[in-house]
């Protein structure tokens, strides 16, 4: 008799194997009634350097695992300059994505570390679809409901098999889930008793007919707020368009407002429809039947994704979330939606935590950072203690 089957890990080139590298994920989460199939022509187009301006300033090497002459996992590799520039020594990883084998995700991992070292990196980070302004974390509690937009899904077996090929927590990440209702007393009084003591603000919707001159705006608040953020890569001013341009098509503007402070911009809120329940459906393609699912199902999108509560570093001591909240809290409240997610909040972010629990909302999901050491010598300091309970 035979031993158990070699696991074998191959290089492939994007976007030539877009769809192979896609594909291996189905089977795995094939028992998994929350995961939500990417769209591989969406995949495709980000992948793309000639298509995606992330790739001018990151190199990205990609693989996948296979045994017994099946794909079984895979992983992305990533070299991000901008990241460099405030971390030197830190690379990334993403797309690890693996059956329940603990020695599939040992041989993927192995594999992008070894070009990591090669190149020069210290640790690497993740899991970053290819960074952090992309999807990011590991999910390793909340595994009962569907993950909002723009947030990642794995399998309850994930986090177990991270600790065991040698990977440390170093950050975890709230999604916070609020139930629709009436509007929070706690937050209707700070609101109206800020506008009250401040009548120079004012509140506005985004205006899609001038797209391009609101997504300037949104860019000069993103590149003042998040400046400071743990692990924070910084986005071009074309890697912003692009990513903006993905979200064109599921913004409603009654959702998105900015705040000025006289005529100053001072902060903004964006909330998406959770685009996720009509994906789900799609399974991965637009044909035969995906548009259709896309046009008839978005109108029965019963959920919500607060994405983005900005306030220039200038304004952050004010307590300019509550009256976006609360406008936002406002619409929602007249659609049919059973309540929002406001995600990702870094662990150590106690102003926002705290402005949430105020709403009443409560963590549903918690989302986890990893670092592995790539040379002899490097230490990662795990942001947990060894008698936590793992979830």
């Amino acid at each position: 008799m035979g031993g158990p089957a070699v696991v074998t890990v191959e290089e492939v080139q994007m976007p030539s194997a877009t769809k192979r590298f896609c594909k291996c994920w189905w089977p795995i989460y094939e028992p998994d009634p929350h995961w939500v199939p990417p769209l591989i022509f969406d995949r495709k187009t980000f992948f793309d350097p000639k298509k995606n301006p992330y790739f001018a300033n990151a190199r990205v090497r990609y693989y996948i695992a296979t045994r017994d002459g099946r794909d079984v996992g895979t992983i992305a590799a990533t070299i991000d300059d901008n990241l460099l520039e405030h971390e030197p020594g830190v690379a990334m990883f993403g797309y690890f994505e693996f059956i329940d084998d603990a020695e599939v995700a040992r041989a993927l991992l192995e594999k992008a570390a070894e070009w990591l070292r090669s190149e020069g990196l210290e640790r690497m980070r993740g899991p970053y679809n290819l960074s952090p302004n992309h999807e990011f974390g590991l999910l390793v509690d909340g595994f009962d409901t569907d993950p909002c937009v723009a947030n990642p899904h794995n399998s309850a077996y994930y986090p177990g098999i991270y600790e065991q090929i040698g990977l440390v927590s170093v950050k975890d990440w709230y999604a916070y889930w609020m139930d629709n209702g009436p509007v929070p007393k706690t937050i209707e009084r700070i609101a109206t008793r800020f506008m009250k003591r401040n009548p120079s603000l004012s509140i506005r919707k985004v205006d899609l007919s001038r797209w391009d001159e609101e997504i300037e705006l949104v860019y000069e608040i993103y590149t003042d707020a998040w400046e400071h953020n743990w692990g924070h890569v910084g986005l071009s001013r074309e890697e912003f368009l692009f990513s903006a341009a993905g979200m064109k098509q599921i913004i409603d503007p009654n959702l998105c407002y900015f705040a000025y402070m006289g005529d100053e911009l001072a902060g903004m809120s964006v909330t998406l429809p959770d685009m996720n329940q009509v994906a789900k459906k799609m399974n991965g393609s637009l044909f035969p039947f995906g548009w259709w699912h896309f046009l008839r199902g978005r109108k029965k999108v019963d959920a919500l994704r607060i994405l983005i509560l900005g306030i220039k570093q200038k304004y952050q001591r004010l307590p300019l979330g509550a009256p976006l909240y609360l406008k936002t809290w406002e619409t929602g409240m007249n659609m049919a939606i059973r309540g929002a997610e406001a995600s990702l909040i870094l662990e150590d972010n106690h102003r926002m935590r705290g402005a949430l629990e105020k709403l009443g909302a409560y963590v549903y999901k918690t989302y986890r950072s990893y670092e592995f050491p790539l040379q002899e010598g490097v230490e990662i300091q795990s942001n947990k203690n060894p008698s936590d309970d793992q979830a």
